[in-house]
């Protein structure tokens, strides 16, 4: 049966079939070998349609589609430069928080290369950065808002794990309060590594300028009460996840169509269409995925796939190490939604019989992927910034290099440290 399985999955792979299709001929296979009825494949994508949560991600994703095509980015990189933009290696500072806010409200990181990107590259190299250090910037801090609300690959992880029903039982908040931490961190030792680079001086600095931040807070004003709305409906209770999601999606359109005018009424329409299209396959992605993660609950293959490791591994410590080294693969060559959904459901069951609180597992998890976009040979960060930007991938791969090394620095710590992820979380 291992072998039909095999075989199915690279004849289909080689032919071109989409992920969902793969993924659902795999689960009709497998049970139709245990002779289960296959109706249970289309059980599992109309219970689906059934999950509250689930309202979030089309809203969200939506919402920023709306976002990337305003021009938030701009408005978002005056205001941090206008905030932090005086301090010491400044705007390197202000290309990280950018970026990660950037990609948190977008829920895409190639968006985020090609925004805030094409912003930064020529003004960190202006005051003084090297080409080499300024690429590098832009290219792995793309991704850096992935632990950040309102991610939606964050959201699509909450959402696997708690239909598994594995472990420790957990709220979508609680993911985001547990990616607090581990985001200052990585900030941290990113800030310290340009700190130490540009030791010995040669940066401009720009004065900090109270006319110049007035400037960027009023530019902003219609966008910055919507994290603060958020966030403070999310953390106090007052608003569910999907609540919020709707009230992120009513204020951008307003915002962004009526207030500041950055986005045509007219243009509404195809960005819903396209936003909707990305969700869909996420969605249909997901229904298959979740009627696969019954066929392998049923067959008991991460049991299975647990005993096996704990004939080799018996250590969490050791387990942990070599999750990593498998998450930083997949990341550079899965994309994450496909990721979330293919791994969790057979990760998950094997990381709580060592130990590991699903919480803490959607850290790992996400911090891996997110180095994994830009982790050579064939990170998706790595194309979309050689095509943007006009550089060779050799090139982006000395320039991520160095910030590779810093983050996998911050993801060990987050993985052996779990106080970080965990100290928020009730």
């Amino acid at each position: 049966m291992t072998l039909l399985f095999i075989l199915l999955v690279v004849v289909m792979v080689l032919a071109g079939a989409p992920l969902f299709a793969v993924i659902m001929a795999a689960a009709m296979t497998g049970f139709h070998a245990a002779e289960i009825d296959l109706s249970v494949v289309a059980i599992e994508l109309y219970r689906i349609v059934d999950t509250p949560l689930l309202v979030a991600l089309p809203l969200f994703t939506f919402s920023g589609y709306v976002l990337s095509a305003a021009r938030t980015s701009q408005r978002l990189v005056d205001l941090v430069q206008a905030l932090v933009g005086g301090m010491p290696a400044g705007l390197a500072l202000v290309g990280f928080v950018a970026c990660a806010l950037f990609t948190a409200l977008t829920g895409a990181s190639g968006v985020t290369i090609v925004a805030i990107g094409a912003l930064l590259l020529p003004a960190l190299m202006s005051q003084g950065y090297g080409e080499k250090f300024s690429l590098g910037l832009v290219t792995s801090s793309g991704s850096l808002g992935l632990l950040i609300f309102p991610s939606v690959p964050l959201i699509l992880y909450g959402v696997i794990a708690q239909q598994m029903d594995v472990g420790v039982p957990f709220a979508i908040v609680d993911l985001f309060k547990a990616g607090i931490l581990p985001v200052l961190l990585m900030l941290s030792l990113l800030i310290a590594y340009t700190l130490w680079k540009y030791r010995g001086g040669g940066l401009q600095r720009q004065p900090f300028s109270m006319v110049e931040l007035k400037r960027a807070l009023w530019a902003a004003r219609y966008e910055l009460p919507l994290p603060l709305v958020v966030l403070g409906g999310v953390f106090s209770g007052l608003f569910a996840i999907s609540e919020a999601a709707a009230v992120t999606a009513v204020y951008v359109t307003i915002a962004e169509v009526l207030l500041y005018r950055d986005v045509p009424l007219k243009a509404l329409p195809q960005l819903i269409i396209d936003s909707m299209v990305m969700v869909g396959g996420i969605l249909l992605i997901l229904g298959v995925a979740l009627g696969f993660t019954n066929y392998l609950i049923d067959v008991q293959i991460p049991q299975q796939l647990f005993d096996f490791m704990q004939g080799y591994v018996e250590s969490p410590l050791m387990f942990l190490l070599l999750l990593n080294v498998l998450l930083l693969v997949l990341g550079a060559i899965l994309d994450i939604f496909a990721a979330i959904v293919i791994m969790v459901p057979l990760l998950l069951p094997v990381a709580v019989g060592y130990g590991i609180n699903p919480v803490h597992l959607g850290i790992i998890f996400l911090a891996n992927m997110q180095i994994g976009y830009f982790t050579p040979p064939i990170g998706m960060n790595l194309f979309i910034a050689s095509y943007r930007f006009r550089k060779s991938m050799v090139e982006l791969y000395s320039a991520c290099g160095p910030y590779f090394l810093v983050l996998l620095v911050a993801v060990l710590l987050i993985t052996y440290v779990p106080w970080l992820s965990m100290v928020f979380v009730q």
